[in-house]
């Protein structure tokens, strides 16, 4: 066992503490301890923690049961159309005012139907493991350029309000759109864990799985479901942040290894801490200007695909 990989319970087990104090202290460039009597850290600061840590919790343990459907570390939510399927619905609701529909539910849903309309176009064209990728793909781009034909029409209030959301902002995240953005994101969690035996055989083939007993077809779709069910929530409550579910997993898969549940538990861990010290981040470093924590946590991604991309094909 390498020394890494012994100090990996015990590093994030500190940042645990360490982080939230540290979120919920710092204000305009300053850390003073928090007055849980003020309004501003019970009702502003403390439900922006929660939602930091349960988007980047969502989107990490949904990039490591992707990237074992897909066997390709390059997987990311993103990648299968659900956080596009999730957006499209989101913008729909802003710039039409349908009624009757919130922005969680809408997410859900849309990541839902997109996930499901990547299945069934990937079985009638039975093009297997290459057509659920070039599916999700496509979906993603259909769904891309629906988003962007609605604001092309809508009005300038809902073209900003839209393009913050979309930048990917934590700072809309009340009490009232946490708890069910929260519920489903676990729930999501929850079923991916589950299933994380079956996606360690579905790793090694199709063929091989099939062979050890375990049905190909039900894993695939509980695992989309799964992670349609968790980044429908977080991109809810938090618009599209990028990279995370590609980063944290393969990063953990290199300094811990073992098997799926273990990695898709350890990377909701991390992602969790990840994405909240990225969020502390950006509220401080230009304030007063609060920036999205998705145009920070974009900057990490691309050389980290990069490198990842050249290690993969150095070893193929």
């Amino acid at each position: 066992m390498s020394a890494a990989h012994r100090l990996l319970l015990p590093s994030l087990a500190a940042l645990s503490l360490a982080l939230p104090l540290l979120a919920l202290s710092s204000s305009a460039g300053h850390l003073s301890w928090p007055d849980w009597s003020d309004p501003l850290v019970s009702e502003l600061r403390l439900p922006r923690v929660a939602a930091a840590l349960t988007v980047g919790a969502a989107l990490a343990a949904s990039g490591a049961a992707l990237q074992a459907l897909f066997r390709n570390p390059l997987a990311d939510p993103g990648l299968i159309g659900t956080s596009g399927g999730a957006a499209l619905a989101v913008i729909a609701v802003l710039a039409l005012g349908l009624p009757g529909l919130s922005l969680p539910v809408a997410a859900f849903g849309g990541g839902l139907v997109a996930t499901w309309l990547i299945l069934a176009l990937a079985r009638l064209a039975k093009g297997g493991l290459a057509g659920l990728l070039l599916m999700g793909l496509v979906v993603g781009a259909f769904c891309g350029a629906l988003s962007g034909l609605i604001l092309f029409m809508s009005d300038d209030l809902t073209l900003r309000s839209a393009s913050s959301w979309l930048a990917g902002n934590l700072g809309s995240a009340l009490p009232g759109r946490l708890w069910p953005c929260l519920a489903a994101a676990l729930l999501g969690i929850m079923l991916l864990l589950g299933i994380g035996r079956d996606l360690d055989a579905l790793m090694l083939g199709e063929e091989t799985a099939r062979s050890l007993g375990i049905d190909t077809r039900r894993t695939r779709r509980l695992a989309a479901v799964g992670a349609a069910l968790a980044t429908g929530g977080a991109v809810a409550l938090s618009g599209v942040i990028g990279f995370v579910g590609m980063l944290i997993p393969n990063a953990l898969a290199l300094l811990a290894g073992g098997c799926r549940r273990r990695l898709i538990l350890l990377s909701a861990w991390a992602g969790a801490l990840f994405l909240l010290a990225i969020d502390t981040l950006a509220r401080n470093i230009a304030w007063p200007l609060d920036l999205p924590v998705g145009l920070l946590a974009a900057f990490a991604g691309p050389p980290f695909f990069i490198w990842l991309f050249r290690r993969q094909q150095g070893s193929a």
